[in-house]
């Protein structure tokens, strides 16, 4: 599962300068994000939920590459 910045930000000469949150975090906020729109459980219980939806959507991306 590769964590990769979500938004690194490059200097003039292509170096990363920052790299920003990761898309694990990303893809966490996403999911919370939808989760307690719907008005889902407990902020603890959301939270844990949000970081499996990311890590397996972390997956899938790197089975998705390797197909």
């Amino acid at each position: 599962m590769k964590n990769e910045p979500a938004f690194p930000c490059h200097g003039s000469m292509g170096e990363v300068t920052n790299d920003g949150m990761t898309l694990r975090d990303y893809f966490a906020a996403k999911a919370m994000q939808a989760m307690t729109e719907r008005g889902e459980a407990s902020q603890g219980f959301v939270a844990m939920q949000a970081y499996k939806v990311a890590d397996a959507m972390l997956k899938a991306r790197v089975e998705d590459a390797d197909t």
